[in-house]
């Protein structure tokens, strides 16, 4: 979503370019702690309270009904309304918070998914074409843009791909095929400031052109049990870490 960055890439952007992994941190608290904050102040804390010592108090009634199936059905149907009650207080805050968590989100998709492209960096891009198309597809480069296979590829499984460098800019590439001409810029830099990963097209020959990126390792080659986490990985983590962190810290239920 491009046109979240007038917005956030002001603020944000140079922390990621700083350090990926640092700004994971940093964004999985302050949204954690917006989120927090406003569930705090749009529920009744007090009524919260109340209802959570009911579902322990019903918990521990069926712990001990366990002999006695009907009278263990009764709490439960108790017990299913007090949650219900409880679900329906809660759902005002992330009604709020919603929206605001997903712009984020699409815009750490968009800056935290992959590695730049270096200068001089070899990278690869691929076309996929309509089914039952054959022949060979051209793709043409800017002046700044080497090519390191031929500019002609044949289509193999509707799809044709390139490998090639360039120097640092926005770069423009044609695919050719038939009449049929479809541009996608490439950014080649530095920066995670880079041109998104896909370009669909809709009815052309031509459906999509694909920059197939590294995908970022914000731990670089750090693993957990083999597992390189990417930052929606390292985001879930830390956001559970803090959520659990600040609703102790405010007593809230």
């Amino acid at each position: 979503m491009a046109f979240l960055d007038p917005v956030f890439n002001p603020i944000l952007l140079p922390m990621v370019n700083w350090n990926p992994f640092v700004s994971i941190v940093v964004l999985s608290l302050f949204i954690s702690l917006i989120v927090t904050l406003v569930y705090k102040y749009f529920t009744d804390q007090v009524a919260m309270k109340e209802m959570k010592e009911k579902q322990k108090g019903f918990q521990k009634q069926m712990k001990e009904l366990r002999s006695n199936p009907e009278e263990m059905m009764k709490v439960q149907k108790e017990a299913m309304g007090v949650n219900l009650q409880y679900m329906k207080a809660s759902f005002k805050p992330m009604l709020i918070t919603m929206i605001p968590v997903l712009l984020m989100f699409s815009w750490m998709t968009g800056h935290l998914s992959f590695e730049p492209i270096y200068p001089g960096e070899t990278y690869s891009i691929t076309a996929s074409f309509e089914k039952g198309l054959s022949g060979e597809a051209l793709l043409t480069v800017d002046e700044k843009s080497t090519l390191i296979d031929a500019e002609k590829q044949p289509l193999a499984d509707g799809k044709a791909t390139w490998k090639l460098k360039g120097e640092e800019g926005e770069h423009s590439l044609s695919v050719t095929l038939g009449n049929t001409t479809q541009t996608k810029i490439v950014k080649i830099g530095t920066t995670f400031d880079y041109a998104e990963s896909i370009t669909l097209y809709q009815h052309s020959d031509i459906k999509s052109i694909n920059i197939d990126y590294k995908l970022l390792k914000p731990l670089g080659e750090f693993s957990l049990f083999g597992w390189h986490p990417g930052w929606i990985g390292l985001y879930l983590i830390f956001s559970i870490i803090f959520s659990m962190g600040l609703r102790k810290l405010l007593h809230l239920y």
